[in-house]
Parts: structure tokens; C-alpha cells; sequence
């Protein structure tokens, strides 16, 4: 039995391929839209892909199943767990294997068993692997986002991110009961998540790409609760805000997602990229470093630093609805972030500048900007000023500049309206990146008084000024 584990990183996303060695067989889990990998390393390894599938219907990412089906004539295998409100949708032209709980096939020598773990999801699916060439019990188990190391799959995406009103607890009792299920399997099992640190789809993600259910009923949280309340309590507790585009995700992965386009690109000059900032159906995206942007950029322009972070702002602050052209640090690096966007269906890309075009826009005698910054001290100053803390919730509420008013970044643009013009905005967050994001939202909007606190709350902490929490006034 071969199994090779692909992660990316700007998702923090694992997929997976499993490969019977003595038949040439191949099952894919989970994969993205992307699906060179999966070929390439079938190929490599000498293996035909005959099967794929996933443990359910993803928020975060646009699946790459049915597009992986229709390229190598695998079956696809889809969970049909869940109840009505929520399952695969298929048209005509397509064929799917639906799974139920106890539903078990075979890749070659290696034979798998579905069993439904709802919670995250009310489809979700978790899969046993045996590799019958050696042993007659299972190895390990894809467990998608049901079990991460140290974390459990949030319960709340269908009503924070789908909008299905009431069905956060329910989730989250079910989640409770799932758990509560795999208590009878053995520790030794393998556990393979779909998810590493970084990811939205939980709140205390740890890195490790593979553990035990053994460990894991040991150290990880969840496994410790024993009453259902409690659970239900601290399972919702302190969630990460869910991405904006997660129920766009669903919706697609749900109806069935287009196919990954294949258009070309084009490097653009100055001149172009004057045009495009003037339209009102495209965005530029300059995607420089914190310090490099608030040096110097082009008015209009809108800022999302090509980190880890790119695609979950990307996807939050970007419309698929428009085109978008990128300001990057080579030719390479414009690909690579095209294809992170594309992994989450912006895929109107339809130009890139390098870096130098800001050389050439000074040469033509246009105006450069300047991000206006200010220190912890000249904000204590500041009396008229209005502090926008652009941080997640849970962050707002461990502590904050006294004044302060909490807009997370995702809600920035829809807030925008209610934002006073007639003074200073100071957007601040922990560090300084995402209230550079947000100081350039603002700016893209026509505010003209936006100042970007780039040492954040660590820096007002540092300078041991007041700050302020729940219940408490503000202490140094």
C-alpha cells in the first residue's frame, strides 16, 4: 500500500493518494482543483486513479473530484448521509456512487470502509483503510475534518458560513455523539486529517500531519469533555470568524464546481494598470510586503501581502465578479498566487505587473502614495482620532486600545458606509499586516484621512499604555 500526503499551505489543506501496489489502483481523498499532483504522482508511481473521493462538502476550498473523475474515468464515491437539506446535487450527464454508514469498496488489495461522523458537517464521512496485502483490521483512517491533531471540526460553518439559521448546536450534539463513536475503534489507528494549523475549519489546529486516536483521546481536547452541554459549550466558544467566501464554497462544491480555467495571462505596463484601477468591474492587487506597500503604492490599489494568509484575505475581500490583475515580484510568483486563487474560484485573473511598474508609473508623471503610519505614543495622542481594531473577535476581547471600535477585516468593506470621513481612522490590528489590508480597503474607497497604527496592539502593549476588556476598565 502506497500513501502520499499533499499539503497546501496557503489552505493548510491535506489531501491524499492511496495506491495498491498489486494492482496499480488508486484512490484520491479529498482533492483540490489543482490536479497536476495527483496525476504527476500517479504517473511516477505507475498507478491509475480508479476511484475518488471526499469526506464531504467542503467550505474552504473549490473540490477537485468531479473534474478528476471526468479526466481519468475513476468512480466517484460521495457521502449520502446528512437528511435532504444538504446533500450532493448531480445533473444527467454525471454518475456518483452514493456512500451510507457501513458502505465498504475495495482499491486493489486495499479495502475501505465509509463510516458517517457528523458534526461538522451533517454529510461528513470518515474512511477505515485496511491494506488486506498484510493484515485483516484497519491501519489508519481518513478523517477529513471530523479529527485533527488537537482539534475537532468547528460545528457552526452551515450557519455561519451557509446561513442555515439553528443548526449550530444541533451540529454540535452530533459532533459530541461522533466522538463519542469513535471511542469504540482501537488507539493504535492511524488518524489523517484534512487539515493542519492554520486552517479556519477549527479553532486549535495543531501541525503534526498525522497522529493516533490513541494520542489523540489522550491530549486532545475534545475527547476530554464528557458531558454533552459543556461540550456543545466550549466546542462553540471562541471560533474563528469563517471566512466570506466559505458558503460560496459550499454552494458550489454542493451544485457541482465549474471546471479550472485555462486562459492565459498577460503581463501589463504602467498605462494598463492605470486603466484598470479606473474601472469599476476590476481590482489590482498589490501583493508586496507590509513595509514595501506603505513605502510607496498606486493609488487605488488594494493590498493583501502574498503570506500565508493570501488566499483566506484574497477569498474574504475579492470579488469572483470581477477582474483582477496582480502586482507581484515576478512572473512566478504571479503564477503561483493565480493558482492559489483559482483553489478558491477567483478566477478572473487576468493580468500581472511586476513590481518595477511603480519605476515606470513615477516616470510617466503619475502620483505615488504613501501609507501614513503612526507610533503607540502619537496614538495616545491623538484625541480626534477614530481607532478601527480590525482583529478576530477572540483577539478584541482578550484586550484593546480604550475607544476603540471592533470591525473584523472581513466586514470592513460592508461597514464602510457607517465610517466617519471628517476625522482620522487609525486601523490597527495585532502587528500591523491587517490593518495594512484594511487601511488600503479604505483608501480604494475614496477615505482620504487613513492611518495605518503598523506596530499594533503589541506595540501598544509594549508601551505599556492602557488597555481595555470585557468588564474591566481600561488597566496599564
Amino acid at each position: 500500500m502506497l500513501l502520499k500526503r499533499f499539503y497546501d499551505d496557503g489552505l493548510a489543506q491535506a489531501s491524499y493518494v492511496l495506491g495498491a501496489e498489486t494492482t496499480g489502483e488508486a484512490l484520491v481523498i479529498d482533492p483540490l482543483r489543482d490536479l497536476e499532483p495527483y496525476l504527476a504522482f500517479a504517473a511516477a508511481e505507475e498507478l491509475r486513479i480508479t476511484h475518488v473521493t471526499e469526506t464531504h462538502i467542503h467550505a474552504d476550498f473549490l473540490s477537485g473530484a468531479r473534474e478528476l473523475v471526468r479526466q481519468t474515468r475513476a468512480r466517484l464515491l460521495v457521502s449520502a448521509e446528512g437528511g435532504a437539506e444538504w446533500q450532493y446535487r448531480f445533473d444527467a450527464k454525471e454518475s456518483a456512487e452514493l456512500l451510507r454508514d457501513g458502505d465498504t469498496f475495495t482499491v486493489g488489495e486495499i479495502g475501505v470502509e465509509a463510516r458517517h461522523m457528523p458534526g461538522h458537517t451533517p454529510e461528513h464521512l470518515v474512511f477505515f483503510v485496511t491494506d488486506g496485502a498484510v493484515a485483516d483490521k484497519p491501519v489508519g483512517v481518513f478523517t477529513g475534518d471530523f479529527i485533527f491533531a488537537g482539534d475537532v471540526g468547528r460545528p457552526d460553518l452551515l450557519e455561519r458560513a451557509a446561513h442555515m439559521s439553528g443548526t449550530m448546536e444541533q451540529s454540535a450534539r452530533a459532533l459530541f455523539q461522533s466522538l463519542r463513536t469513535m471511542r469504540e475503534f482501537p488507539e493504535y489507528l492511524q488518524v489523517w486529517p484534512g487539515h493542519g494549523a492554520g486552517s479556519a475549519c477549527g479553532k486549535a489546529l495543531g501541525s503534526m500531519p498525522s497522529t493516533t486516536l490513541g494520542y489523540e483521546r489522550l491530549f486532545n481536547w475534545a475527547f476530554q469533555v464528557t458531558d454533552e452541554d459543556e461540550f456543545v459549550q466550549q466546542v462553540l466558544a471562541g471560533q474563528p470568524e469563517a471566512p466570506r467566501y466559505f458558503g460560496r464554497m459550499k454552494l458550489l462544491n454542493r451544485n457541482g464546481p465549474p471546471p479550472r480555467p485555462t486562459a492565459a495571462f498577460a503581463r501589463v505596463d504602467a498605462a494598463a494598470l492605470a486603466s484598470t484601477v479606473e474601472r469599476d468591474d476590476a481590482t489590482v492587487v498589490d501583493t508586496r510586503s507590509t513595509a514595501s506597500f506603505t513605502a510607496g503604492f498606486i493609488p487605488g490599489t488594494i493590498h493583501i501581502p502574498a503570506s500565508r494568509s493570501f488566499t483566506t484575505w484574497a477569498g474574504s475581500l475579492l470579488s469572483p465578479d470581477r477582474d483582477i490583475v496582480l502586482v507581484a515580484d515576478g512572473e512566478a510568483r504571479a503564477r503561483t498566487l493565480v493558482r492559489e486563487l483559482s483553489l478558491i474560484g477567483l478566477d478572473r485573473v487576468t493580468g500581472w505587473a511586476n513590481i518595477d511598474v511603480l519605476d515606470a508609473w513615477r516616470r510617466s508623471g503619475r502620483a505615488i502614495d504613501c501609507a501614513p503610519t503612526v507610533t503607540a505614543r502619537a496614538l495616545a495622542e491623538l484625541d480626534e482620532a477614530q481607532v478601527i481594531d480590525v482583529r478576530a473577535e477572540s483577539e478584541w476581547d482578550d484586550g484593546r486600545i480604550p475607544g476603540a471600535r471592533h470591525i473584523f477585516l472581513g466586514d470592513l468593506l460592508d461597514a464602510s458606509d457607517e465610517l466617519p470621513r471628517d476625522r482620522p481612522l487609525v486601523i490597527s490590528c495585532q502587528g500591523g499586516s491587517r490593518s495594512s489590508i484594511g487601511a488600503s480597503l479604505l483608501r480604494a474607497r475614496g477615505f482620504t484621512n487613513v492611518i495605518n497604527f503598523t506596530g499594533g496592539f503589541a506595540e501598544w502593549q509594549k508601551a505599556g499604555l492602557p488597555v481595555e476588556t470585557d468588564g474591566s476598565p481600561a488597566t496599564r
